[in-house]
């Protein structure tokens, strides 16, 4: 509960000798002058009348001796940035719980020590959560007002330096989960493009790879996980390793399936995430191709300079009705120099100024590019998308595209 505290009757020259900070001016940016909040949590109630003498008469009545983060956080306002002097801690409480309460509740707030109530060694700990501190019993108004000047500056600071780091150890731990998409293959060549609908991230809900067979053949996954954010682009990780494992371990696609399967319903967060998945296999000979679909899109095949859109069997998505799978397997025979494009639907679902893509609008676009190599035709088909798609918002989804060669040359 909060303590309300007599302001001291002191006069222009305080009882210690020293003048209120009554010019005192902060350094930096103003705003934090004009803006800050103050807030004291102590068990002293000598902390207040040792920090209300040194403060302008702006913030003077503003400390309050409060009992907990809670109340400070409460009684403090909402507009302008936060600080909060740590006094005495309560009795079996080090500075460094009361810190992390602080931390835990406003979390942009600026923590400052008072000095006087802490031993030094117990001012170690904390030294790194913290912007420092300051000595209310012996310093002068002015160099104590700098220093609470200082301390929203230096959170805001420490903020950005974190976030930095953040950003480089996300980006850092997102590249290291993204797959390999090169097959180092005699006979087949790979050509990708992958772009999450997020901005500043490298990973989405969609997730696609390529592993060679022992017998030479090529598997391929495409999928495409519903939803958007963090716990899609996770659970696109589980199924995408699932699924190479799977493949290493000499599982068939249907079993293959109905592993990410069980995977998937055991890892979302939610009931309703489902997700699409398309698997295929190149026999080693490259005269087959395999395939078993889960509620994923068709695939263009590009065979003798000409596209065609190939639509396999269709099957429920994976969780949507769990151990429900109706998937089957189908057959293409294929030809030297024939390429598979798979994509997922954020390829074709943008739109333009005819309404949706589609899939007729995209076959169409894929035909006019027919005549490309492989890498060029994928990254001219996804440009091409882009461009019909940018006067009305871009492309809004993740955008996976993988084209499989069964030769060593461009695929066409």
């Amino acid at each position: 509960m909060s303590i309300p505290i007599p302001r001291p009757d002191v006069p222009a020259v305080d009882r210690c000798g020293g003048h209120r900070a009554l010019e005192a001016r902060p350094r930096g940016d103003s705003s934090f002058c004009r803006d800050l909040r103050l807030g004291l949590l102590s068990q002293d109630e000598q902390d207040v009348v040792h920090v209300r003498r040194l403060l302008p008469d702006r913030l003077a009545d503003a400390p309050v001796c409060h009992a907990s983060v809670e109340e400070v956080c409460r009684t403090s306002g909402t507009h302008g940035p936060l600080c909060v002097l740590v006094g005495s801690t309560p009795a079996g409480r080090t500075s460094a719980d009361v810190v992390t309460l602080v931390r835990r509740h406003a979390p942009d707030a600026a923590a400052l020590l008072l000095e006087g109530t802490h031993a030094s060694h117990a001012f170690r700990p904390v030294a790194g959560s913290t912007q420092g501190w300051a000595d209310h019993r012996r310093s002068a108004p002015d160099e104590f007002c700098r220093k609470i000047w200082a301390a929203p500056q230096r959170a805001v600071a420490g903020r950005t330096v974190a976030g930095e780091e953040i950003a480089r150890d996300n980006a850092l731990l997102e590249r290291g989960l993204l797959p390999d998409l090169t097959l180092r293959a005699d006979g087949f060549t790979t050509a990708f493009h992958y772009a999450p609908g997020r901005a500043h991230t490298l990973l989405g809900g969609d997730f696609c790879d390529v592993v060679r067979g022992d017998d030479g053949s090529a598997h391929v996954v495409m999928g495409d996980v519903s939803g958007h954010g963090a716990a899609a682009a996770a659970l696109g990780v589980h199924l995408r390793l699932a699924w190479r494992t799977a493949v290493l371990c000499g599982q068939s696609q249907l079993e293959q399936l109905h592993l990410l399967e069980r995977i998937l319903t055991a890892e979302r967060a939610e009931e309703e995430t489902y997700a699409t998945v398309v698997s295929l296999v190149l026999s080693p000979h490259r005269r087959t191709l395999r395939t078993v679909t889960a509620g994923h899109p068709g695939y263009l095949h590009r065979h003798g300079g000409e596209v065609r859109w190939v639509e396999p069997p269709p099957g429920l998505p994976l969780g949507l009705f769990p151990g429900q799978g109706d998937w089957r397997e189908s057959e293409t025979a294929m030809s030297d120099g024939d390429g598979i494009v798979l994509f997922t639907d954020g390829l074709y679902e943008g739109r333009t100024a005819g309404g949706r893509l589609g899939e007729e609008g995209l076959l169409r676009l894929a035909g006019r590019l027919a005549h490309l190599e492989a890498q060029t035709f994928v990254d001219a088909l996804v440009g091409g998308v882009s461009l019909l798609a940018a006067p009305f918002g871009g492309l809004r989804d993740d955008v996976a595209v993988l084209h499989l060669s069964c030769d060593g040359g461009g695929g066409v």
